[in-house]
């Protein structure tokens, strides 16, 4: 009987264990770096098959989809703000954000590194499809820096205002894609579901 116990205890804290791996802000770090590195690795080995033209879509791929699941956030908690799965998404809400930022800052590497010289580089910047991205990155920028507790205990009310410069940033995000985009209607077609998710977020905080 007593052997059964310690069993079962060693059971129990081992699942223990596990799921407060799977909680952990590491893990969910690795699993939002996974991306990011199955695409450095096909570039680097397959840079035939894989080449620019897919590292720099996709990389701009998941940080507007990463960007979408952070704004979703808060008309999510609205309507559900008891749920378990939504408290956790409020508690990684951040780390989401900063990811996003992260894949933003890849897709921007990049570029830089296939423009090579700074004079391409400036020939271009100016261009709306190019400009709407700069822009949209230098508003990201002072989000990602200050998304950390230090930074909130600090600005105290400031840090919301700071950061609500996400929602114009968003949009010159989806405009940048649309304009760069070989085929459009799919920067269109989350265009639209940011248009969505900030209609649903306005109707909820207003009720």
């Amino acid at each position: 009987m007593q052997d059964k116990l310690v069993i079962d205890g060693a059971q129990v804290l081992g699942d223990w264990n596990v799921m407060s791996l799977l909680k952990s802000r590491p893990f969910l770090w690795l699993v939002l770096a996974v991306p990011g590195a199955l695409m450095l690795l096909r570039w680097g080995l397959t840079p035939q098959d894989y080449g620019y033209g897919h590292a720099i879509a996709e990389s701009g791929d998941w940080a507007a989809w990463l960007l979408l699941v952070t704004l979703a956030v808060t008309p999510l908690r609205l309507a559900f703000r008891k749920t378990g799965w939504v408290q956790w998404l409020m508690r990684r809400r951040r780390d989401i954000g900063v990811a996003s930022f992260a894949y933003a800052m890849e897709h921007t590497i990049i570029y830089l590194w296939r423009k090579g010289l700074l004079e391409n580089i400036t020939a271009e910047a100016l261009q709306p499809q190019y400009l709407t991205g700069w822009i949209a990155l230098a508003l990201f920028l002072p989000l990602a820096i200050t998304s950390n507790d230090v930074s909130m205990r600090a600005l105290k009310r400031a840090w919301k205002r700071l950061h609500r410069l996400v929602y114009p940033a968003a949009i010159l995000v989806f405009v940048h894609w649309a304009l760069t985009a070989f085929d459009p209607m799919t920067a269109y077609i989350h265009l639209g579901i940011l248009a969505a998710i900030e209609i649903v977020r306005i109707i909820l905080q207003r009720r």
